[in-house]
């Protein structure tokens, strides 16, 4: 049996290579059971596979390993955005695949191939705001690269690279290929970080050989100045990789003499197939301190430490390590970042949010205006008998009331950002809140387009006395508004539904220093086509505005004794016309400004709302303070004109003899100013009053038509109806 220590061998049939000292194998089906394979120079990750090569172990770290040590580092320093810059090496550039893999969290944003023109490949990076970049290249790539990161301007406190290690001395003036000078190239690479296996074991302990690191180093250059050879950097490895052989074999021949021992039989044969499990098992079982460290084999890969270093005002300095058996980071103080604090991996992005001050403010102005609808509404619901009431659409009022309080909480809704919700909930309040300010706007505007529209059929037809508007026929109308309203909003969400999106703006150097960088953000909910909805939502909503308004001014000169607050109306009519336009166009114009288009939007709602509540109450809660009789004082009047009943709640009902009974008052109070009798007898003939309210009339100082009686020639009848 066998045990090979491969170095320096070449052949055509190889399966992978890492250097001209590395490890070079054989086709698996060319090797036997019992030949095992230990290298000191391999750390292609191609040879991690157990169950592809079961035999084959190594004495020097894996490039796992060394990148687990950067996944550590990126996230201890919580950088999960890098860029990767790799050379056209097989050792090289298998190494990026292995960092995406070894940690979901880190996102390699770009991945660069040096080309003939190393500084093309640089730029990109630089496009796409990447910060934090891992080099894989050698030393004469590597002067390229910071030439152009100099040019660039790729360095400072805004950037960290991060390399492999293994460079030699004074790199840059050796391998310096570049047209920088050796000051620019120390000013772009100052503060890049190295990651690579540990040479010789920091611990001064006597191991294995007796020996201690550092002893044992200066053995190994005295000979080499004997000899005149050149050092390696793997020559430890192969040291302990010998001492690895003589305690494999060590316990095999032990355990062959410890069954030869014990057996009963006197010819005693082990076959190869169960000396190469003896090895297998004696090399998995090897654990001893080295010059390189702790030895021991996990699935064949060496478990061994990383060492990571800075370069710092010239030189390499020692920041800590990587232990791959506790898989554990250890930094010391020694690292130092050129900004104030470690870099960070993009661009600091900051949310254009809604100002938490000003979100109380226009919440707490918006709770005023809901308390003042819920005292109009309890003032309304106590007073719903009082003939102020009555004569002014009761119903109407109501939903007047309901649509001032779903506008204002469009307010609170609108005023909910990223910084205060979630991505998903915010994401659920964008069609929410689309809806409640439409629903609470149609239903505000459509009760007094009602309300006007009443007025304006009176005005408009002559013969409205024979004609009867009830209440029931504004429902319709504003029944129908809403049925659009509704119509519209879901087939907008159902085609193109509303949906968080996050629009970015261009960096910004903050004030603090130029290590910072600021990208701003803003978050709103927006739709593929919003334009042309909301062309169709403004447009659905100014023709009523328009034709609100037209109604409106038709009406101005009218007026109604039974529909007394129509002049409110129609005032508030032209404020929530003309507050809406300022608001649709203010709003349009600071999207890009979130505390501004909020203030302007609960601006325009609060104003409306409270305008409208106080245009439309105001005056009742006057007139019941005035005459808190809920009879009518002017419905003496109505007596003998029709039988209705007198206490519908609904004023359309008495619409038809409002006009006339106006006129006949007004005429009526003019004819007893004048006239010192007027006998009531002829009072039913031109749709006055019967004998039975004639006590309305009566007065201490005319006598009544039972104690004076007027001859027939000198009666008067009262006309003008």
């Amino acid at each position: 049996f066998y045990i090979t220590l491969y170095c320096d061998i070449h052949a055509n049939n190889t399966i992978g290579s890492t250097s001209n000292t590395d490890l070079v194998l054989f086709k698996p089906n060319n090797i036997a059971h019992s030949i095992f394979q230990l290298s000191f120079t391999a750390t292609t990750p191609v040879l991690d596979d157990e169950k592809k090569y079961p035999n084959f172990f190594r004495m020097v770290t894996s490039d796992n390993t060394v990148n687990q040590a950067v996944v550590k580092i990126l996230q201890n320093y919580k950088w999960r955005r890098v860029g990767t810059l790799t050379q056209d090496v097989q050792r090289i550039s298998e190494v990026p695949l292995t960092v995406v893999t070894l940690s979901a969290d880190v996102m390699v944003a770009v991945t660069e191939s040096l080309s003939t023109d190393p500084c093309i490949n640089v730029k990109k990076l630089k496009d796409m705001d990447v910060t934090i970049i891992i080099g894989l290249f050698d030393e004469n790539s590597a002067s390229k690269v910071f030439c152009c990161a100099y040019s660039l301007n790729m360095f400072g406190g805004r950037y960290q690279w991060i390399l492999p290690g293994g460079y030699q001395g004074s790199w840059w003036e050796e391998a310096n290929s570049s047209n920088c000078a050796s000051n620019n190239l120390l000013t772009a690479m100052e503060g890049y970080i190295t990651v690579d296996f540990t040479h010789l074991s920091n611990r001064q302990i006597k191991g294995i050989s007796g020996r201690t690191p550092e002893e044992y180093d200066e053995t190994y250059n005295r000979e080499l100045l004997q000899r005149g050879l050149v050092a390696s950097k793997f020559h430890g490895f192969a040291y302990d990789g010998v001492w690895v052989m003589v305690k494999a074999l060590t316990r095999v021949i032990e355990s062959v003499r410890h069954r030869e021992r014990y057996d009963i039989h006197r010819n005693f044969t082990v076959s190869s197939k169960e000396i190469g499990q003896m090895v297998l098992d004696s090399m998995k079982e090897i654990c001893f301190e080295g010059v390189t460290g702790q030895v021991m084999f996990r699935n064949g890969e060496r478990m061994g430490t990383i060492k990571l270093s800075q370069f710092q005002e010239g030189r390499e300095v020692k920041i800590g390590q990587y232990n791959a058996e506790a898989e554990e980071l250890e930094l010391n103080h020694l690292i130092k970042f050129q900004g104030m604090q470690p870099p960070k991996d993009r661009a600091h992005s900051q949310r254009w949010d809604v100002s938490v001050p000003l979100y109380i403010i226009l919440l707490s102005t918006t709770g005023l205006a809901m308390l003042m609808a819920l005292f109009f509404l309890f003032f309304h619901i106590k007073h719903h008998n009082h003939w102020v009431m009555k004569k002014s659409s009761p119903s109407m009022n109501y939903l007047i009331i309901l649509g001032t309080m779903l506008a204002c909480t469009s307010v609170f809704l609108y005023g909910l950002d990223g910084s205060l919700v979630t991505d998903k909930v915010f994401v659920t309040l964008c069609p929410i809140r689309t809806y409640i300010l439409s629903v609470g706007y149609t239903t505000t505007f459509g009760a007094l387009f009602a309300k006007t529209w009443r007025v304006w059929t009176i005005v408009k037809n002559k013969e409205i006395i024979e004609k009867i508007i009830k209440d029931d026929q504004l429902w319709i109308i504003v029944g129908g508004m809403l049925l659009i309203d509704l119509c519209l909003l879901t087939c907008w969400q159902m085609v193109d539904p509303l949906r968080r999106t996050v629009e970015e703006f261009s960096q910004e150097t903050a004030p603090g220093g130029e290590d910072v960088n600021t990208r701003h953000f803003l978050e709103h909910c927006e739709s593929t086509n919003l334009t042309k909805w909301l062309a169709i939502v403004y447009g659905y909503k100014g023709l009523l505005m328009f034709l609100g308004c037209f109604l409106a001014l038709r009406t101005r000169h009218a007026h109604i004794h039974l529909l007394d607050d129509s002049k409110y109306t129609r005032l508030s009519m032209y404020h929530v016309t003309v507050m809406s336009i300022i608001g649709a166009s203010g709003c349009f114009l600071t999207q890009y400004n979130p505390n501004v288009q909020l203030f302007i939007m609960a601006l325009v709602v609060i104003s409306c709302c409270t305008c409208t509540l106080c245009l439309v109450f105001l005056p009742k809660l006057v007139k019941i303070r005035d005459n808190p009789n809920q009879v009518d004082p002017t419905s003496w009047l109505q007596c003998d004109l029709h039988k209705e009943d007198s206490e519908t709640s609904s004023s359309s009902s008495s619409l038809n003899q409002g006009r006339s009974l106006e006129s006949l008052q007004t005429e009526n109070q003019q004819t007893l100013t004048f006239l010192p009798i007027l006998h009531h007898a002829y009072m039913p003939a031109i749709g006055g009053m019967s004998a039975s309210c004639s006590s309305l009339l009566k007065s201490p100082d005319v006598p009544s038509a039972q104690q004076r009686h007027m001859p027939p020639s000198h009666r008067v009848m009262v006309t003008g109806l």
